[in-house]
Parts: structure tokens; C-alpha cells; sequence
């Protein structure tokens, strides 16, 4: 339905892959964007392990949370296509030097002995899911039972804390990538871009190191969960929305949100996660789930879709193509109202413009002050580690790079 959102930043290999117009394909995923992607199109996707597929020659968004990873119909294409790519590149320096198994040879579609941990309450607390990708994923979960995993629930952080630690770092990492093009060339940019990106320069410096930390804890405890659990699974992305629907779609409103983000855990944990179809909407739209596994440990989880997928057919329907029709014009939606901000707020605004050096239409200072209001509530929502042995994510572990330590 061309009416519709196909994703995020590799939405094209997603709907090229729907419309069977190549068997595999490669996508990009710094907080979604292999996943979203994939669970709009109907296909499947892996988000690897950060540091296990090379970035090099990938033209980065923010080089702490992107990924590169395959797409494709099935998790068993996905597994043929990751062996392809994954291992050690000294160009990337994230890359991890740690051996590659056989991928395809993980995939025995039994699941018998293996323990799913099921994290709930995302879809039943922390977000309002649609009605029809929830009992999608709660009949899934049956299916994984069918194949002999074990299921039980269990709970992390609340939702909207990933995406907002999440937005907090990778927007102002971004900016500061797109510096010198932003002062030198902004109208290069489109405006979707710039509504997402220009919002970097007013994150303070705090919040960013408050982030870092919280990205620590949040890894931590995502690590401690899994070694009680094989796996992880969640509700994923969909169904698509409109292009023409309000703040639901995109980065000029959406990034800079009040609302959870479904995808965000596992960019901020670094781990491996594969998202697919578990069925379609009464519109025929498709809607998801997400398999999420420990570091490194990307067999298992594709071993999990796998079987999912020898238990269901959904990932085998094709959608009704016709070369011959010509899209309407896509019709965006309006942008949200300008929230009111008092005269200090502007100010400050100014000023975190005037400091980075941009110099800025009318119509481009006006995205900054759309998201001015949802950037201090993002800060504030963010909690303050009273513990000052908590480091940084950020801090350099040499083991990562021998493979000695799983995080």
C-alpha cells in the first residue's frame, strides 16, 4: 500500500525485498533501522551484534550505536547472507576480532530446552500497542511454545528510558559529525534531516555523560536478564502508519518524541536482534516482533526465527504488485503545532545556535524550536546515577576487541 510508511533509513531494502525485486539485501541500523524497516515491509532483518559486521565504508550517523546487517525473506536467507559479512575489519574500529560459527548450520528448527524470557510488560505497560500487533505477538509466543521453547516474563527498565537515553547521545554525536556541512552547506540537507539532527546542538554536555552511564546499567542489566534466559522477545515495529498520519512516523516530529520507542533497548544494549512478520493487519498490513539474543551469541537468535518461521507461513506471502500503477503523490502530514516557549527558552535556543555556529533560515530555526520543548523533557526525564563508580559506556574495554569479554 504505497499510502503507507515502508521504514526508516534502509526502508528500501525492505520494500525491495516485499515486491521480490532481489533475494537479499544489506541495511543500516543505528536505532531501528534495519528492524522498522523490515516489520513495515513484511520481510526479515538482523540488527548483528554491534562490532560483529564492518561499518567501513558505511557513511555514519553516530558511530556509538550503528550497525550494518542483512535483510532478506527468511532468517534462514539472513544467516547465509551474515556469514558473507560478518568478521574482523582493522578499518572498522569497532569491529571485534572474535571467530564467526556457521550460521546456517544453527538452524535445526527445534527449540527444545531453550528458555525465551518474554518482556511483556513493553507492549502491555509502557506502551499503547495496536490491538492487532499485540495478539499477533502474544500468538507467536504459542508458536515458539509449539517448537518447545520454554517462555517466561520477565522485566527491564521502562521502555521510554532506552529511547531517551537512546536520542540523548546518538543526536548530538550526529550533529557533531554534520558540523562543518550544517555551517557550511545546510541546504544540502532536507528538511526531515534537519528536523532530527539541528536539536543535537542543544543536548548539554550532563545529560550526555548521565546517558553514557545509564547505557552502562541498562547493559548490565540486560546481560544479568540473560543469562537467566536464552533469548528475548518483544512486540516490533507496526503496522505501518500513513504518510499523511500526525507524528508517527519519521524524525522531523517523531525522534524528539514523548513516546516510547520500541526499537531503542537493543541499540542501546548493542545486542543482536531480528525482527519478524507475525502476521498481517485487517488492512493487510504486516506487523512484527523482535528476537533478541546475548553478545554475540547472533546463531541463537537467527536459530529462533528460523523456527518461527518453519512453524508459520507469513514470511512466504508476497503482496500484490502492480507495475503498472502509478503511486498517487505522497501527501505528508502537517506539521504538529509549535509548542509556546517563554522568552528565556528562545533565548537559550538562540544561543546554542549561535554558539555552534549556524547560521539558520527562518523556516530551519523554526524545527529547533518545535523540538526545543520535547529535548528538555527528554533531560529531565533522564535519572541522575549518584554513584560515581558508574562509568561511561563509553569507556574502553581492550578484552572487547579479543573477544574475552561478552560485553
Amino acid at each position: 500500500n504505497p499510502d503507507h510508511f515502508t521504514g526508516s533509513s534502509s526502508s528500501g531494502s525492505g520494500a525491495a525485498l516485499a515486491a521480490g525485486l532481489c533475494p537479499a539485501a544489506l541495511g543500516t541500523d543505528t536505532g531501528g533501522s534495519i528492524r522498522i524497516p523490515a516489520a513495515m515491509c513484511g520481510v526479515t532483518g538482523l540488527k548483528p551484534t554491534y562490532g560483529l559486521v564492518s561499518r567501513h565504508g558505511v557513511l555514519a550517523l553516530a558511530p556509538g550505536l550503528d550497525t550494518a546487517g542483512p535483510m532478506a525473506r527468511s532468517a534462514q536467507d539472513c544467516a547465509l547472507l551474515l556469514q558473507a559479512i560478518a568478521g574482523h575489519d582493522s578499518q572498522d574500529p569497532a569491529s571485534a576480532n572474535r571467530p564467526i560459527p556457521d550460521y546456517a548450520a544453527a538452524l535445526t528448527g527445534d527449540l527444545r530446552g531453550l528458555r525465551i524470557g518474554v518482556i511483556r510488560h513493553f507492549w502491555t505497560e509502557d506502551m499503547t500497542p495496536n490491538r492487532e500487533a499485540a495478539a499477533a505477538t502474544e500468538a507467536a509466543l504459542l508458536a515458539l511454545r509449539a517448537r518447545g521453547a520454554t517462555l517466561s516474563d520477565v522485566r527491564l527498565m521502562p521502555l521510554m528510558q532506552y529511547g531517551d537515553v537512546r536520542v540523548i547521545l546518538q543526536e548530538p554525536e550526529a550533529f557533531a559529525l554534520f558540523h562543518t556541512d550544517l555551517r557550511s552547506r545546510i541546504d544540502f540537507f532536507g528538511e526531515d534531516f534537519l528536523g532530527r539532527i539541528l536539536p543535537g546542538c542543544l543536548v548539554p554536555g550532563f545529560a550526555q555523560v548521565q546517558a553514557s552511564r545509564l547505557r552502562r546499567q541498562m547493559t548490565a542489566q540486560m546481560q544479568q536478564t540473560l543469562r537467566e534466559v536464552d533469548v528475548l522477545v518483544t512486540i516490533g515495529p507496526g503496522p505501518a502508519p500513513r504518510f499523511d498520519a500526525t507524528m508517527t512516523h519519521g524524525f522531523l516530529y517523531g525522534l524528539w518524541s514523548d513516546k516510547p520507542n520500541i526499537t531503542a533497548p537493543f541499540s542501546v544494549t548493542g545486542l543482536p536482534t531480528l525482527s519478524v512478520c507475525t502476521g498481517f493487519s485487517r488492512l493487510g498490513l504486516p506487523l512484527s516482533m523482535q528476537i533478541v539474543g546475548r553478545a554475540f551469541d547472533d546463531a541463537t537468535v537467527l536459530r529462533v526465527g528460523d523456527a518461527y518461521q518453519r512453524e508459520t507461513d507469513w514470511h512466504r506471502r508476497h503482496p500484490a504488485v502492480n507495475a503498472d500503477m502509478a503511486p498517487d503523490p505522497i501527501r505528508l502530514a502537517l506539521p504538529a503545532p509549535l509548542e509556546a516557549l517563554d522568552a528565556a527558552s528562545i533565548v537559550w535556543v538562540d544561543r546554542c545556535l549561535a554558539q555552534a555556529g549556524l547560521k539558520l533560515s527562518e523556516s530551519h530555526r523554526h524545527l529547533v524550536l518545535a523540538a526545543a520543548p520535547r529535548v528538555l523533557r527528554m533531560v529531565d526525564r533522564l535519572l541522575t546515577i549518584d554513584d560515581p563508580a558508574c562509568e561511561p559506556a563509553a569507556v574502553f574495554h581492550p578484552a572487547m576487541q579479543t573477544g574475552l569479554a561478552p560485553d
